[in-house]
């Protein structure tokens, strides 16, 4: 069963990503997260940032949709969640996939910046992301390495430690 705190995760990413708030995941909240996301970079990776967030909407369908309505609940999210540690290929595949639509320039690093925007984009609103990009780089150097990311990535989606960095990766918990 999914901790207090792996639930209180779950519910920051449900809640951004439910662009409709009607309580389900599903294919057109992607595309309107993607879009948003899209908005707020306006460069030219659109193309690749769609494949990218519909790729990673496709795994967590795949994964998640118990009943197979086209839907993901919260309660199935958390089913999943709760099973990520014994999937940690497919949490560091995401991962990847997640770092190369954060790396806006395509640099093999996230900068305050790119990251600032993910966080704007997910969110829907400007926050300061200042405190929690320092967390999540870890080595001080200014950047947070596709390493860094993908450790993150893990703590996020299957650990159970809020004092870890990667447990702020979508901000304060």
């Amino acid at each position: 069963m999914a901790s207090d705190l792996q639930k209180r995760k779950g519910a920051i990413v449900f809640s951004a990503m439910d662009a409709d708030d009607d309580g389900f995941l599903e294919r057109a909240d992607f595309e309107a997260l993607t879009a948003r996301w899209v908005a707020i970079r306006g460069d030219s990776g659109e193309a690749r940032l769609r494949e990218l967030m519909m790729g990673w909407w496709e795994a967590l369908l795949a994964a998640s949709d118990q009943d197979r309505d086209e839907k993901v609940t919260f309660d199935e999210l958390l089913s999943v969640i709760d099973n990520l540690g014994t999937m940690l290929d497919l949490v560091v595949a995401t991962a990847e996939s997640m770092f190369e639509a954060v790396d806006e320039d395509g640099d093999g690093e996230i900068s305050a910046g790119e990251f600032s925007r993910m966080i704007r984009a997910w969110t829907g609103a400007e926050s300061s992301t200042g405190d929690v990009f320092a967390r999540l780089d870890v080595n001080g150097d200014g950047h947070i390495s596709k390493g860094e990311f993908a450790r993150h990535w893990v703590e996020f989606w299957a650990g159970d430690d809020e004092d870890a960095p990667g447990s702020h990766v979508f901000g304060e918990v």
